[in-house]
């Protein structure tokens, strides 16, 4: 009879670091509306889809003062794949980074018209859906359906380079690697007790934003200091390896308020392609080279011509990824024939627009009286 092959136990110090890791975020763990009681439960992959989306290079705190917002108007798979894509950006309005609501939309519908309203259950199958990488596929798979495979973001990127002390910046393929394998390592030396993918992926992740933060890390209140090589080295400060400063272009907006006999503001809709596609916006003049001069601003608009038809309200920066914004902000009356382009609007009604960071504040608060 052929001998059969027995698995190598896990080492002692992994075993170690995720039984420390899984008693700290049992104790620890913050109270967020995407995240159910008792911890570990299976979610429904609709909420965990939603708010992993949210959660993407934008801070906690503004994806709790809207996620609950969101499911409240799109409570369910079908209800978001059957909404018109103006409503899912306007509830978006204030996330930023607008490719992603698109793109969670397109999900929904695919979600819906080739799966028939339910979740592919692997992370393998829900990488197949618009918008969803590893990381997201893994987060969903494991805390929707429990398979024990690792969700490596950028908390636990972090959390993994200084685990092994190596100094490598996050976009370096090497720390890529090593931050998915050293993961899949952790969940093979965990428990096999139904919730511990789930838990042991939520634990990483918020050991990574509360105490392995990317600058002073908290390592007296580290669960698994005693694991970390970047600690006993002194180097934690230092890992991951600094990243270039981005490079930015610079945009140069001309935005005009322009209110019509009635008191009611203009308001049009960027392009569909390029930096916030589809999003409501006041007229505006847009340059990559300088700032526009009031004259090409009154002909491109239309607006009356003369000096003082055109007033300067206002001007601020706004930096996106990989863009310096510079901000002109006008006051002119509005043109003998407006574009029919152009849709002159209340206050209560632009709120509900979808509108960029820069056009919610020239729209709704330099605008206003």
């Amino acid at each position: 009879m052929p001998h059969k092959h027995n698995p190598q136990p896990a080492p002692p110090p992994d075993k170690h670091l995720v039984a420390a890791l899984l008693r700290w975020f049992r104790a620890n763990a913050r109270d967020l509306p995407w995240r159910p009681h008792p911890l570990g439960t299976p979610r429904d992959p609709y909420p965990v889809l939603v708010s992993e989306l949210m959660l993407q290079q934008t801070q906690v705190s503004r994806v709790i003062d809207r996620f609950d917002a969101f499911l409240a108007r799109f409570p369910t798979v079908e209800a978001l794949a059957e909404a018109d894509e103006q409503a899912v950006l306007t509830l978006w309005s204030g996330l930023g980074y607008y490719r992603r609501a698109r793109l969670l939309h397109a999900a929904a519908r695919t979600i819906v018209t080739e799966y028939a309203g339910s979740f592919p259950a692997t992370a393998t199958t829900l990488a197949a859906l618009p918008g969803i990488g590893r990381y997201t596929a893994g987060a969903i798979a494991s805390l929707a359906f429990l398979e024990r495979t690792p969700a490596v973001d950028a908390n636990v990127l972090r959390v993994m380079l200084r685990i092994q002390g190596r100094s490598l910046t996050t976009a370096n393929p090497q720390a890529i690697a090593l931050g998915w394998s050293r993961a899949q390592a952790l969940h093979a030396a965990a428990p096999r007790s139904r919730p511990t993918p789930a838990l042991l992926n939520e634990a990483l992740i918020e050991l990574g934003a509360v105490i392995c933060t990317p600058r002073s890390p908290r390592c007296e209140s580290c669960p698994i200091a005693d694991s970390c090589r970047a600690r006993a080295k002194g180097t934690q400060s230092r890992i991951p390896a600094k990243k270039p400063p981005p490079v930015r272009t610079p945009i140069y907006f001309a935005s005009v308020l322009i209110h019509n006999a009635r008191n009611r503001l203009a308001v049009t809709s960027r392009p569909d392609t390029g930096l916030w596609a589809g999003l409501s916006q006041a007229p505006t003049v847009e340059r990559t080279d300088r700032p526009s001069t009031p004259a090409e601003i009154r002909r491109k608009l239309g607006l009356p011509p003369g000096r003082g038809s055109l007033r300067r309200v206002t001007r601020f920066d706004f930096k996106t990824t990989h863009r310096e914004c510079h901000f002109e902000v006008f006051a002119a009356p509005p043109p003998a024939n407006p574009p029919s382009t152009w849709s002159f609007l209340t206050p209560a009604r632009i709120a509900n627009l979808p509108l960029s960071s820069p056009q919610r504040r020239i729209l709704l608060e330099t605008a206003q009286p």
